[in-house]
């Protein structure tokens, strides 16, 4: 039996609809099952996937409980839960095996697809998807590593594994394209260009070690004619389209190399289907889709976690606003101001 078996009331941010204002409402939470735990949401981070999914997409099922970026601690386990324990200091992902039907709110059933870290506390349906951090961690920087950040961070490491001395292109200058650009600094990148029409990520990107800045809106010449510009007419090695928006994906693959370029494609868009440009993958270029960056929830990272700890990445940089929980719907339209990059929501 569950060490705790009370249900508790909590609150959780509901989206009831397209259109419709995010509302800060209590849910119940059952008590763990044997494998499940229970966490205390202490700090969490707005990610586009959450803007998307108040727009319908992927699955335009509702009410929703938001959220999936975030820290907590964890408050009662399951009785087989053998690697965490009450009091923990750990990190969700949105790779783990969510119960939805144990959740409700007035009655009906919440639909989700992520950890909802925008709830004061969240249910776990399977330990191993939660990793445990030291609790000396700063709350905010490990809310960004939860998804975003790491999500690009892994794109260069673990699923581009960009070569020492290649040329790399990253398209959007947010949080994931923030992390990828870190990613291929660490990967020993010789150079690595920045493309992104807000000018304030500039001072950004060159923070997390982009070499070289492009705005679009700049020029007459389209992004992947400017990154030839720079690399003398051939493109780069690898690019990451981290923008969701599906002109810039075709935009992605012609900034590399005929024959041997490599687009990662990370952001989530608002359409289910993209065009793509014909002759940039006739021409021998790869375009691959990447899911966390392609790491293991818990074993990389834990990498990713110590580096963090050890500020081996500048996440202060990502931390330009926080809002408590009451004020969600103003954090859902900080992240659209273009001195944004990450809104960090204080559950205290």
């Amino acid at each position: 039996m569950p060490k705790t078996s009370k249900v508790i009331t909590c609150k959780a941010t509901i989206c009831w609809g397209i259109g419709k204002p995010i509302t800060v409402e209590e849910i119940q939470v059952d008590p763990p099952k044997a494998t499940e735990v229970r966490v205390k949401m202490l700090c969490a981070s707005i990610c586009h996937t959450d803007i998307s999914s108040t727009e319908g997409f992927p699955h335009g099922k509702f009410p929703l409980a938001l959220g999936h970026e975030g820290v907590g601690v964890i408050e009662s386990v399951g009785d087989q839960v053998k690697n965490l324990k009450e009091g923990d200091v750990v990190i969700p992902t949105f790779l783990g095996q969510y119960n939805t039907s144990r959740m409700s709110i007035r009655g009906e059933r919440i639909y989700h697809i992520t950890s909802c870290a925008t709830w004061s506390e969240y249910m776990v349906s399977d330990a191993n998807y939660i990793l445990k951090v030291d609790p000396t961690i700063d709350r905010a920087h490990a809310s960004f590593i939860s998804c975003g950040f790491s999500t690009g961070f892994g794109a260069a490491w673990k699923e581009a594994n960009v070569e020492s001395g290649s040329t790399v292109a990253v398209f959007g200058l947010g949080a994931v394209g923030l992390g990828a650009v870190i990613g291929a600094k660490l990967q020993g990148a010789s150079r690595i260009i920045g493309i992104d029409t807000n000018e304030n990520k500039r001072e950004k990107g060159e923070a997390f070690g982009i070499t070289d800045f492009i705005n679009p809106g700049d020029s007459d010449n389209s992004a992947s004619e400017l990154v030839k510009e720079l690399t003398g007419g051939m493109g780069v090695d690898y690019s990451f389209e981290c923008t969701g928006v599906s002109t810039v994906l075709t935009e992605s693959l012609e900034a590399t190399k005929i024959g041997t370029g490599k687009t990662i494609v990370i952001s989530v868009g608002a359409e289910p289907i993209l065009p793509v440009g014909l002759f940039a993958i006739l021409h021998g270029r790869t375009l691959k889709g990447t899911l966390f960056g392609g790491l293991k929830a818990v074993s990389d990272l834990s990498i990713v976690a110590e580096k963090c700890q050890k500020k081996e990445f500048p996440l202060q940089e990502l931390f330009t606003h926080e809002v408590t929980l009451a004020d969600i719907n103003k954090a859902f339209e900080l992240v659209k101001q273009p001195n944004c990059v990450k809104v960090v929501i204080n559950m205290s």
